[in-house]
């Protein structure tokens, strides 16, 4: 697929043990349907191809001549499909007997990777049977070619960058030091697993959690394909538990105790975006000097995504996460802001408050803070400053949350400052341009960092990152503080802090304004009201911020694209935003991004909370002036 995307399948046959022109017939109906679906890379159990359990069958000659025979048959019944294959099979070579995940595409076979770690406890005993295989390959005879056989195989595909793979067996991935770690320092970006893991109690589990985890370890897509019914169930029962993973995150998870198959799309760009982002991810050419690699082909076709793409990435979906998130969040502002008023001995804060989310959750946090100090919320200086946009309902919030948070309420109307300031200049107050907005979030400021002074405290600065990303705050105005807590705070993630907060709280007025609070429209209320409602609707002006919060998390976490974060836009966002509303909102996060970035540049001190933040100093060091047409071009292609 196009852009880093393919589909990969993971598959469970029906077999019978020591049938291997049975077991062959089904691995080739599953390899058949995985191609309909238009999978390009399929994985099945560990000696599928004669059955885990033939104990001391492997010994059997015509087991293993049969064994050799149906994988050439399925080789000739596959040629025609466009997939990369590995099925697992035991391979007799040089005297010995190897456990082998086979790696087949288009009739070819393209190499033998043999287990490394040989389990002989419990209810294993392998040992018995097979020997570890090499890590430097070996070339054996197959059909007229020479074919390479060892552990340290990769095999990259010449028509899709950055689809590596290789392969492990089973065991291998259980043990302190897995062969998949050699695999992605030498460069590997998917791994497959053909594996035959028996089912007992919580095993599930557990083996969920080492897959997933092993994928987020090798910053790797991981393939797992387990062993299934029709093995013998004499002392073993086999549950077909597979899993695909992709950086710690499983994509797709088989029922047990079912056959079948189950598909995830990889997404090659973000590995191949999270490994350039770890500087301490090893280079592939410093592991790969011993390694084979194989080269084939794919055709690469035009597909829907079959994978879920939040469209609220900084967001968790389920709720019970979601609150131990917002509590955790809430922590890390509340103990930065903590650190900062020790360090400048102050006691006091002072926050202009307006009855808006950003700064209802500046002061929660703030009190959280004093309460953590151990210092009285009377010494939160809460200010409201009214002006020509301000509205009832904002206001009268404002009033009731500084009240029933326990903090002191100083009210300051601005609008005769404001006047004498527009007379000073020769402003015309009845023109409401930028000037008329910005010079009363000038006088804010200015308000809030001479009460500070007054009663030596610190200014709480009360943008988030949304607004930061967008440049959507006056320069010296609300721009600026002496401590930004909601700095690493995106819009959407605002909403879900304070309701969490309200959802939480006992006092049932508080809950209310709370709640009340996030019905109001976002707004900066500085253009005069219609008929007492907000007229300034900050989203029908720069756009949708669950929108914007979309694209800021994709191009600041992984670099991605215009074309490709509309692509994930449109999949994930479903039949909610038409594509040109999509379209004409990502053009002007751009255009904004790129001009605003002086705004940014010199922002206040702020706790980091998540993986995208945008601070100067560690998170988003880029220079003021850059030009945005690389990226406008895209997207006005995109048109």
């Amino acid at each position: 697929m196009r852009q880093g995307f393919i589909r990969a399948a993971a598959a469970t046959p029906k077999i019978r043990v020591a049938d291997p022109e049975y077991n062959g017939a089904r691995i080739t109906d599953l390899m058949r349907q995985a191609a309909d679906s238009h999978a390009k890379i399929i994985v099945f159990p560990e000696l599928c191809l004669t059955g885990y359990t033939c104990g001391d069958l492997f010994l059997q000659t015509p087991l293993l001549l049969k064994a050799r025979e149906q994988l050439f048959a399925i080789l000739k019944a596959t040629e025609d499909l466009d997939l990369l294959g590995f099925l697992g099979l035991p391979w007799q070579q040089g005297g010995k007997l190897y456990n082998t995940a086979a790696v087949i595409h288009r009739g070819r076979l393209l190499g033998l990777v043999p287990k490394t770690n040989i389990p002989n406890y419990s209810e294993f005993y392998e040992a018995r049977h097979f020997v570890p295989g090499c890590k430097k390959p070996v070339w054996i005879d197959w059909d007229g070619e020479k074919i390479p056989m060892g552990t340290d195989l990769l095999f990259s595909c010449d028509t899709m960058p950055g689809l590596v793979l290789a392969a492990e067996i089973c065991e291998d991935v259980w043990v302190p030091c897995p062969p998949s770690i050699s695999h992605a320092c030498a460069g590997a970006t998917v791994i497959a697993n053909c594996s035959a893991s028996d089912e007992t109690v919580g095993k599930g589990a557990y083996r969920n959690s080492l897959i997933t985890g092993q994928s987020a370890r090798l910053v790797c897509g991981y393939l797992y394909a387990n062993a299934g019914e029709g093995e013998s169930t004499q002392d073993l029962v086999f549950g077909g538990h597979n899993i695909i993973a992709e950086n710690g995150v499983s994509l797709a998870v088989s029922d047990r105790f079912h056959t079948g198959i189950i598909y995830g799309d990889l997404d090659l760009e973000r590995l191949a975006s999270e490994r350039r982002r770890l500087t301490t991810f090893p280079s592939a050419q410093s592991g790969s000097e011993d390694y084979v690699t194989v080269s084939f082909s794919l055709r690469m076709e035009e597909l829907s995504l079959n994978r879920f793409i939040d469209p609220a990435p900084f967001v968790p979906q389920d709720q019970g996460e979601r609150n131990k998130r917002c509590e955790e969040i809430l922590s890390i502002q509340a103990m930065g802001l903590k650190k900062r008023m020790e360090h400048t001995g102050s006691s006091h804060a002072v926050i202009g408050l307006s009855g808006g989310l950003d700064s209802t959750l500046a002061l929660l946090v703030t009190a959280r803070t004093f309460d953590l100090l151990g210092l009285p919320r009377d010494q939160i200086h809460a200010v409201t400053m009214p002006c020509f946009g301000t509205t009832d309902r904002t206001y009268h919030n404002a009033c009731t949350m500084a009240r029933k948070l326990g903090a002191s309420l100083k009210e300051v109307n601005i609008r005769g400052s404001v006047l004498s300031h527009f007379n000073d200049i020769g402003q015309d107050p009845a023109n409401h341009d930028v000037t008329y907005e910005n010079a009363q979030a000038r006088e804010r400021t200015q308000i809030l960092m001479d009460l500070a002074n007054q009663v030596n405290g610190l200014v709480i600065g009360t943008g988030d990152m949304s607004e930061l990303a967008l440049g959507w705050a006056t320069y010296n105005g609300d721009h600026m503080s002496m401590y930004g807590v909601n700095a690493s705070v995106p819009k959407t993630l605002v909403r879900h802090l304070v309701r969490y907060y309200a959802d939480t709280c006992r006092e049932e007025e508080l809950q209310a304004v709370l709640l009340d609070v996030l019905d109001t429209p976002v707004s900066p209320e500085l253009l005069p009201p219609e008929d007492g409602v907000i007229s300034q609707k900050t989203e029908d002006l720069v756009g949708p911020y669950e929108l914007h919060d979309f694209f800021l998390y994709y191009i600041l976490r992984f670099g991605y694209s215009p074309a490709r974060i509309f692509r994930m836009a449109l999949h994930g966002f479903g039949e909610e935003y038409p594509r040109e509303i999509i379209l004409k909102w990502l053009k002007v996060f751009y255009r904004r991004f790129f001009s605003q970035q002086f705004k940014r540049s010199c922002l206040p001190d702020g706790p980091r909370v998540g993986s995208v933040a945008v601070s100067p100093r560690g998170d988003l060091r880029m220079p003021s002036d850059a030009s945005s047409r690389l990226w406008l071009e895209e997207a006005e292609a995109l048109s």
